[in-house]
């Protein structure tokens, strides 16, 4: 995420930090930026595997199968996914035409959605300052000021957080966005045509179909730069605005893939999964707070300052959320914290001498706090060995169980019963089906009697009769449980064969 060159900026629009003068003060900012930008190239390499990683590999194997009708990403059921979206094709593409792997593939939508991300604070940043410290500043801000208790969701640009989900659409989307109010802002600023409004809307709508909790973000940040823009925007502005929009809700409406709209209500099934971002506020994000008060600093200058009247939208959205309790507004948090985190970097970039001299340190602090606080991802990338020792303890999110050894024996497009909580989640990056989907899919009419059916086939008190009529019913080629666990025992007539995996799993094949 290194900040390239770009041509000089027009002055500072109203509102905007005083350009203040340190001489050199970006050089310790911009090394920091340096390391950690090879930390996240390392991440590119080694793809740590806590999460959905399974979920989009599973994406693009469907894809490379059948580009036109791929069917369900996880289960076999010709239902569409929200996750077929324009990355994931492009990418699937990519992989068919070069016959590089899907892992190879993810690697490189990791190395250009950072690239992307990179380029798009930049862009967004200088839209607002001329300052050479401030683009590194927002960098460092943007992956370390979060709290004090480890933090880690996909969509959120946190160090911890990107270490995990770089080759995540989320990651691309959210790239995507700065590059969107950057080129929002500007487009205001200069007063152009129609057409770069509706290339804006192009671009919006593109973010929410590559991300849809992205896109959320992306257009409340939309609302925030045209709501705080200078000059006011004339009658003439608001109706390409309004020609944008009708774009961007044009274009998602005409996907495919999936039915975009039929997502809109579907929050319910996801309630569940995002009641954690409404925990331990304070812990988690207490860092930001030095963010919030910069954003009273900007406006104390300027009521309508972007990055303020983006801050309390996301808020409010956030807040609605949580008493409503539609905990998958709790996605909206990305609008809160980086408004904060980009106005601190901003305000300790370019206020003057005496506001410097107490936001430098603050922001210093804060900084290492957040660096100490996610310096365990050192260990995604380094020998435990060669962490360095009082690094070694600190808590981090621990990396998931391969199954390597199962999907080598399992060809793609076979279906595997199990119940356990990662091969559910990664047996299908590797092309086999499960019985049970591992995520909520509003697509799937059978997800419900999917997982019963799974729940019972490895019932103490299911018979064998049961079993066989569940394996039959979803066509079940392979069966894979813990030793002692529940299910056809390996003499069984049913089963032909039986692999034995690390962690006392076993692997058995099931006559057809």
């Amino acid at each position: 995420m290194l900040p390239v060159a770009a041509p000089a900026e027009p002055a500072a629009p109203p509102g905007a930090a005083p350009q203040g003068r340190a001489p050199g003060a970006h050089l310790p900012a911009s090394a920091c930026v340096l390391l950690l930008a090879v930390l996240l190239l390392l991440m590119t390499v080694r793809l740590p595997w806590s999460g959905d990683l399974g979920m989009h590999a599973a994406v693009l194997e469907r894809l490379r199968a059948d580009p036109l009708h791929p069917g369900n990403p996880l289960v076999d059921a010709a239902t569409p996914s929200p996750y077929y979206s324009p990355w994931a094709v492009l990418l699937a593409l990519t992989g068919s035409a070069t016959g590089w792997g899907t892992f190879t593939v993810l690697r490189l939508g990791a190395l250009a959605a950072l690239v992307l991300l990179g380029t798009g604070v930049h862009a967004f940043v200088r839209t607002f300052t001329r300052s050479r410290a401030a683009v590194p500043l927002a960098v460092l801000c943007l992956l370390l000021l979060y709290g004090v208790r480890l933090f880690a969701w996909s969509g959120f640009p946190g160090l911890t957080s990107m270490s995990l989900t770089l080759a995540y659409p989320s990651t691309f989307a959210f790239g995507l966005a700065f590059h969107l109010w950057a080129l929002l802002r500007r487009t205001l600023a200069a007063a152009r045509g129609t057409t770069a409004f509706l290339g804006a809307g192009l671009l919006l709508a593109g973010i929410l179909l590559v991300h849809q909790f992205t896109g959320a973000v992306a257009a409340l940040g939309c609302a925030a730069m045209l709501l705080g823009a200078r000059p006011r925007p004339t009658r003439a502005v608001w109706l390409r605005v309004a020609a944008a929009g009708a774009l961007a809700a044009a274009v998602p409406a005409c996907w495919p893939y999936y039915g975009f709209y039929s997502l809109l209500g579907s929050g319910s099934g996801l309630d569940d999964i995002h009641r954690p971002l409404y925990d331990h506020l304070a812990t988690k994000f207490c860092l930001t707070a030095l963010g919030a008060a910069a954003l009273v600093l900007r406006a104390r200058r300027d009521r309508r300052d972007p990055l303020v009247l983006f801050f309390a939208l996301g808020l409010a959205v956030f807040a609605a959320g949580g008493l409503s309790g539609h905990q998958a507004w709790g996605r909206i948090l990305p609008a809160v914290l980086v408004p904060a985190q980009v106005a601190l970097a901003l305000e300790t970039a370019g206020a003057g001498r005496r506001v410097r001299a107490v936001l430098a340190p603050l922001t210093a602090v804060a900084l290492l706090a957040g660096a100490w606080t996610q310096a365990g991802v050192l260990g995604y990338v380094l020998r435990p060995q060669a962490v360095p020792p009082a690094l070694r303890h600190i808590h981090t999110v621990a990396l998931w169980p391969r199954f390597t050894w199962a999907a080598r024996e399992v060809p793609a497009r076979q279906t595997v019963m199990t119940d356990n909580y990662y091969a559910l989640r990664m047996l299908p990056a590797y092309g086999p089906y499960t019985v049970a989907p591992a995520y909520p899919d509003v697509f799937l009419p059978d997800a419900a009697r999917r997982r019963a059916a799974t729940r019972r086939y490895f019932a103490r008190d299911a018979s064998r009769a049961e079993r066989l009529g569940i394996l039959k019913e979803y066509r079940v080629r392979w069966v894979l449980q813990q030793n002692g666990g529940p299910g056809l025992d390996r003499g069984d007539p049913a089963v032909r064969r039986t692999v034995r995996g690390p962690a006392g799993f076993t692997l058995s094949e099931v006559t057809p």
